[in-house]
């Protein structure tokens, strides 16, 4: 048996997904990275049906059965802009592995998880300062509870602190993604 470190997963992907609990800033840093890389950004709460919207309006916080027709949605709308543009950005909390092991699942290949990583200290200031249309703070426990950290050894994903700029996050995050200057997305 080897006594080698594991070393991070790391796969080249085309699907880019920023993942976190809500208020760590999935919107804003997925579509900077959009913008960088000249790709869709598919905000993944655009994704919720109806139903899901109004559960998180009332502070009630959504189910695995409630999530997976959504976490479907969003991942074939993933794979349909990655396939157009070769590259996809999309902002999805996928708190737990089996969410993230459903969305590489439905892509049918690798998909790069950005983890933005804050305290729930961090996350409430954050969440206290901003105005969401259905994600109240009494959800943030929820959120915490639910959230099953990504580990590098065995998921493909770059972690990041929420706390470095927006601009650091994205050099950070596309310094990673070197394999992508062959994909033709301006075509």
């Amino acid at each position: 048996m080897s006594m080698a470190p594991l070393q991070p997963r790391s796969e080249p992907a085309r699907i880019i997904i920023v993942m976190g609990v809500s208020s760590s800033g999935k919107s804003t840093i997925g579509a900077a990275i959009g913008r960088v890389l000249h790709a869709p950004f598919l905000d993944g709460d655009k994704y919720h049906p109806e139903a899901n919207v109004e559960k998180m309006r009332a502070g009630i916080a959504l189910t695995d059965e409630d999530r997976w027709p959504w976490l479907a949605s969003l991942s074939a709308a993933l794979v349909a802009a990655s396939a157009k543009k070769g590259v996809a950005v999309g902002a999805c909390s996928a708190l737990k592995k089996a969410y993230r092991d459903f969305i590489i699942e439905q892509a049918g290949e690798p998909v790069l998880f950005v983890y933005l990583d804050g305290s729930k200290e961090i996350i409430a200031e954050r969440m206290a300062r901003r105005s969401h249309d259905y994600m109240p703070t009494s959800l943030l426990d929820s959120q915490f509870a639910t959230l099953e950290i990504p580990d590098p050894a065995t998921e493909n994903v770059l972690p990041v602190p929420v706390t470095d700029s927006v601009d650091k996050i994205v050099r950070t995050v596309t310094g990673a993604l070197g394999h992508l200057k062959t994909f033709k997305r301006w075509q």
